[in-house]
């Protein structure tokens, strides 16, 4: 089965909006489609921003549904240390090199992020970095 790492940013766009790419890919992981791997310092980072105000205003957003969602993550993702070595990896924005660290220590297939610093890497240490377009298509079409 594959492995992936989910960046905070496509989480958090799941969350949102039901529609679209990230909501389906959070769908498909939840059917046992592909195991998330996440990382402590993955989940702390999506908590902290679902819980800004004026996100949690906006979208409606409860601190129960939080809770559920990292219960969630930690429960069912692939739970990792995310302390390799990744320092210099992503020199435009060094805190993105969580998410490799997370794929090195779960033995991930591909990070899949939005985010253009982890886009424009293309692949970490043989882990192809993917948009969630792009990870979706490659699940439908492994189907």
């Amino acid at each position: 089965m594959l492995r992936a790492v989910i960046d905070t940013n496509v989480i958090v766009s799941s969350v949102l909006s039901k529609n679209g790419a990230p909501a389906y890919l959070l769908d498909l992981w939840s059917e046992r489609h592909f195991d998330l791997v996440i990382s402590e310092a993955i989940i702390v980072e999506v908590q902290r921003v679902l819980s800004e105000q004026r996100l949690k205003q906006v979208f409606c957003i409860t601190d129960e549904r939080i809770a559920r969602l990292v219960e969630t993550l930690r429960a069912d993702g692939v739970l990792v240390s995310g302390t390799a070595d990744t320092h210099g990896a992503v020199p435009a924005d060094p805190s993105d090199e969580i998410f490799l660290a997370a794929a090195l220590d779960g033995n991930a297939d591909m990070v899949v992020s939005g985010d253009k610093d982890l886009l424009n890497l293309e692949s970490f240490q043989g882990i192809i970095i993917l948009t969630p377009r792009q990870f979706l298509d490659q699940l439908v079409a492994s189907e």
